[in-house]
């Protein structure tokens, strides 16, 4: 008995489940998305932020290499706007039509015995969208995105890494069209990274 549990120890998985990351990863770079939606944000910081048009590609990149991303660094140094409407200015646009559906990786996801959750910085929208055209809506059991790293009604901050909700959350729901709908996680922690460290397996 020793022997078998010790077997059993070594047969189980290394990896809780599989973390993609969508933007330019899941569908190619010339599909035109990255590079409209970075046009997006700079026309959204002239139109609606005023910011000199002279200057947004210099504080764009700033903001992007201090804070992540030019949204949060825009939020961190002063500038207030509506999230979404934001998200419906820069991924609302997007060329979505571009996005083909891609048998070939729909057909390896589905072979990976492991969990896999889509990752974005963008909204749901833009992610369950993007899935869709994609063809791999059923693919993934959850999308970690933009709302579910920012709750609007939280109450309180975790700092333990374990109080990540999405390690243990149900399976992806049916929609009622006869595919799955990949259900959006809601981590209890706002830094999401270190609740993945051991047992989640990035894939870029």
């Amino acid at each position: 008995m020793e022997y078998e549990n010790q077997y059993m120890l070594t047969k189980r998985p290394k990896y809780d489940c599989l973390l993609f990351y969508l933007d330019d990863t899941l569908y190619p770079l010339s599909s035109g998305l990255a590079r409209e939606c970075g046009k997006n944000i700079k026309d959204y910081m002239v139109e609606k932020l005023g910011i000199e048009k002279d200057k947004i590609v210099e504080l764009s990149n700033l903001l992007y290499k201090n804070y992540g991303t030019t949204m949060a660094g825009l939020r961190a140094v002063g500038y207030d706007f509506d999230y979404d409407e934001y998200h419906s200015y820069v991924h609302g646009r997007l060329p979505y039509d571009n996005l083909k559906p891609d048998p070939q990786l729909r057909s390896l996801l589905m072979t990976l015995p492991l969990r896999k959750i889509i990752f974005t910085n963008a909204d749901k929208i833009h992610a369950t969208t993007a899935l869709s055209k994609l063809g791999l809506e059923d693919c993934f059991e959850g999308i970690i995105c933009f709302e579910t790293l920012n709750p609007t009604h939280k109450n309180t901050v975790s700092d333990d890494e374990d109080d990540i909700e999405f390690l243990g959350s149900s399976a992806a729901t049916d929609d009622g069209s006869g595919k799955s709908s990949p259900e959006t996680f809601a981590p209890n922690n706002q830094n999401v990274t270190p609740g993945f460290r051991g047992r989640v397996k990035i894939i870029f």
